[in-house]
C-alpha cells in the first residue's frame, strides 16, 4: 500500500461518513412524522458499512492487467435498512392519524440516541480527515526531500 491508497481509503470514508451523517439527520428530522407516502410512521433507518475485501492476491492480479478500482480496505455503503423496531404507540384520540382506538403511531427513534450516533459519526469524520492531513503532508515531505 502507498500513500495514495491511504488517501483513498480515508477518502472512501469520508463519503461514506457524511451519509451516515446525513440518514442520522433525517432519522432526527422525521422523529415525529406519524404519516408517510408508505402510510404508516416513519421507520427509523440505519446505515450499513463494507470494507473492500479484496485480497493481496486479487489486488496484485489486477494491478498487472492495470485494472484499478479502490484499494483493499476501502469503506463502502451496502445498504441503508429500516428500524425493524415497532412504532411507539401514544394515545391521541384528535389525532387525524389516530386509529379506531384512539392510538397514534410515532416513530421509534430516541433522541438522544441519534445524538449519540451523530456525534460518533463527526468523530469518524474528524479522525479520517485528519489522516487525509496527515498523508498530504507525508507526501510534501517526500517532494521536498526528493528537491534537495
Amino acid at each position: 500500500m502507498n500513500l495514495f491508497d491511504s488517501l483513498a481509503i480515508s477518502g472512501s470514508a469520508l463519503s461514506a461518513e457524511r451519509q451516515r451523517s446525513e440518514i442520522i439527520a433525517a432519522n432526527m428530522a422525521n422523529a415525529e412524522t406519524t404519516h408517510t407516502e408508505a402510510g404508516g410512521p416513519f421507520r427509523r433507518r440505519e446505515v450499513v458499512f463494507q470494507s473492500d475485501g479484496a485480497s493481496n492476491f486479487s489486488m496484485a492480479l489486477a494491478n498487472t492487467r492495470g485494472i484499478s478500482g479502490p484499494p483493499a480496505g476501502s469503506v463502502e455503503i451496502s445498504g441503508v435498512v429500516d428500524d425493524p423496531t415497532p412504532p411507539v404507540m401514544r394515545y391521541e384520540p384528535g389525532h387525524p392519524d389516530a386509529n379506531a382506538d384512539g392510538y397514534v403511531a410515532y416513530p421509534a427513534i430516541n433522541p438522544v440516541m441519534e445524538m449519540v450516533d451523530l456525534m460518533s459519526s463527526v468523530r469518524a469524520y474528524q479522525l479520517n480527515a485528519s489522516a487525509v492531513s496527515a498523508a498530504k503532508q507525508m507526501i510534501q515531505q517526500t517532494i521536498d526531500i526528493l528537491r534537495s
